[in-house]
């Protein structure tokens, strides 16, 4: 298939005979087979086009021959599909509208801030503010931790917003930030004309961002107005869709929903148009167990999943990128999926030597699938419009992976309570019950997700342990390697070659059977963490299939096998500061009955 170049570019420069330049651009791009937009106004030039890579670069090279854009910043990215429906080459009053005289960036703009510059800064932690200039529904896909939006949704109502920012902002540094940077070349004079003593704004905005720096600091993907609807930070197409009848921002979850039909509705719509109170938790457990019974994954149907191919597999041969992208199945089950035809591009079948190209989305063909049996006593602990919480029983994964999609805690609860943008903000091991956090929306998601993170959220988990700890209280401070050992886990490692780990443990009680119940206090995050330390003291967790007593490793356990029974380790109190409402929040799930022997 066909790989086509993405570029979007602006500059500020004073240009005249607009009508030539029109005619001159329209037909230099119909030449090369280009789609897209150019802007051309007095004051300046905007573009975003895509196309092949040969004619595109040599109409750049034709472009950036003229003086007046021989200094063009080109930001690129690339997609398997042509993302623009036509070309169009248009003359305006501005090429980016903000309706505001005097604001002229050919003249004066506000400091830029290189990429590698902002990224250094938030490292450090300096007291910055970072504002989202963009519209509201862009912010929802993705933006930096910690980010102000401004609040708008057209950047025409800019100004109005600017006169609503609380007055000590205007002392204090901010950098304001949009897609590619153009809208920020116009906000932030007029910050400066309104006051604001300390603007600066991130040169190349988030694409140029991505490219320099990645994801560092970042939560989600950034939007662009084409048919992509957004890219991750290694610049790919993300899969989301726009709706055609309220231009909501729509998930591969939102895409799969039964309320979705494309030009008519979608999970959105139906959400607004019902306008309904939340209904109440024995409503939602009735709806789980409806749609758990029988377990969705019981039931045989053809399962198909992504593969995406990431900047770093350009050019390598199909069966080294999905040994590499999912190291948890066999040689042999490459060899079969291979011989079956069930990798795909397209309608097409691909061997394991096709070269994979960057951009390009794959299938993964799972015939007549049936998943193994799992757990589904989800109960439903609390709700608003923000997030759900709830108390996961074992074996059940948070996620779809290896033999398990339809038979995980968010498909069923995506399912079972037309929630389809529900995202988790942390997680619990398939075999481990207890309270998970999940939020309704991206945007919440990401700032749950920093609360767990940041070590903001106080945990207590019960575990059942083999032998009777020499000791009432202990602070592990053990560290945890970063890599995976070769059973799939974590070790424990010098600080030199991990990362620094901290778990408080209680002793509750010492059974006769030589177990003892014990609370166990997380105070980092790391993968494994409780586990792990535990089988460090030599007090492994009962029914642990990997760190075993006796101080051994259990065997790899593959995504190809089902999850083991129900570990005694339970998340079973949860206390933190709600992120929108600042209500300081308290959960516990009922605590199981092996922790009442």
């Amino acid at each position: 298939m066909p790989r086509f170049l993405n570029i979007a570019s602006y500059r500020f420069v004073p240009l005249d005979d607009l009508e030539r330049r029109r005619r001159e651009l329209k037909s230099r791009t119909a030449q090369a087979q280009l789609r897209g937009t150019i802007l051309v106004s007095r004051e300046g030039l905007n573009m975003f086009l895509a196309g092949e890579e040969t004619p595109l670069r040599s109409f750049l090279e034709w472009l950036t021959a003229a003086p007046e854009f021989a200094r063009l910043d080109v930001k690129e990215s690339w997609s398997d599909h042509q993302p623009f429906s036509r070309m169009l080459v248009r003359l305006k009053r501005e090429i980016i509208s903000m309706g505001v005289p005097g604001i002229d960036p050919i003249r004066a703009s506000s400091p830029k801030l290189r990429p590698r510059e902002l990224k250094a800064w938030l490292d450090e932690g300096r007291n910055v503010t970072l504002l989202d200039v963009r519209n509201d529904y862009e912010v929802e896909v993705g933006t930096f931790a910690g980010a102000k939006a401004i609040g708008i949704d057209h950047f025409s109502n800019f100004c109005g917003a600017v006169e609503a920012l609380p007055s000590e902002l205007r002392q204090q540094p901010i950098v304001m930030f949009c897609t590619g940077g153009i809208r920020c070349e116009k906000a932030g004079p007029y910050m400066q004309q309104h006051g604001f003593q300390n603007v600066f704004q991130l040169d190349g905005g988030i694409l140029k961002y991505f490219e320099e720096c990645g994801d560092a600091h970042y939560d989600g993907d950034c939007f662009v107005f084409d048919k992509r609807v957004a890219l991750n930070p290694q610049l790919e197409e993300t899969g989301l869709a726009l709706c055609f009848a309220c231009q909501a921002v729509l998930t591969e979850a939102d895409q799969a929903s039964p309320s979705y039909v494309p030009a008519e509705s979608c999970p959105h719509c139906i959400d607004k148009a019902k306008a309904l109170p939340l209904p109440t938790i024995e409503e939602r457990e009735a709806a789980i167990h409806a749609a758990t019974t029988p377990l969705p994954g019981s039931i045989a149907y053809d399962n198909v999943r992504p593969i995406r191919i990431h900047l770093a597999l350009d050019q390598t041969p199909m069966r080294r990128c999905v040994e590499q992208l999912f190291p948890g199945f066999s040689h042999a089950h490459w060899d079969d999926e291979f011989r079956l035809g069930r990798i795909r591009l397209g309608e097409m079948v691909v061997g394991g030597d096709a070269i994979a190209q960057a951009g390009q989305r794959y299938a993964h063909l799972f015939p007549n699938t049936i998943e193994p049996d799992v757990s589904a006593d989800i109960a439903v602990l609390y709700e608003d419009d923000t997030m759900i919480v709830v108390n996961k029983p074992a074996p059940l994964p948070m996620h779809p992976s290896g033999r398990f999609n339809r038979n995980s805690l968010i498909w069923i609860l995506r399912t079972a309570l037309t929630l389809p943008t529900l995202r988790p903000a942390h997680r619990l091991d398939a075999n481990t019950t207890g309270i998970v956090v999940l939020a309704k929306t991206q945007l919440f998601a990401g700032q749950l997700q920093r609360l767990f993170s940041s070590g903001a959220v106080h945990k207590t988990y019960l575990a059942r342990c083999h032998g009777w700890p020499e000791w009432q209280r202990y602070d592990c401070d053990a560290p945890i390697a970063k890599e995976k050992t070769p059973a799939g886990g974590r070790a424990i490692a010098t600080i030199n070659e991990a990362q620094a780990a901290r778990t408080e443990f209680v002793v509750n009680e010492k059974l006769a059977d030589q177990t003892s119940i014990i609370q166990a206090h997380p105070l980092t995050g790391r993968t494994h963490q409780i586990r792990l330390h535990l089988w460090h003291l030599g007090h492994s967790i009962v029914g642990d299939p990997m760190y075993l007593a006796g101080g051994e490793i259990g065997a790899t356990q593959t995504l190809d096998e089902e999850p083991p029974g129900a570990m005694q380790l339970h998340a079973w109190r949860l206390q933190f500061t709600h992120p929108g409402t600042g209500e300081s929040l308290r959960f516990q799930a009922d605590a199981p009955l092996w922790s009442k022997k």
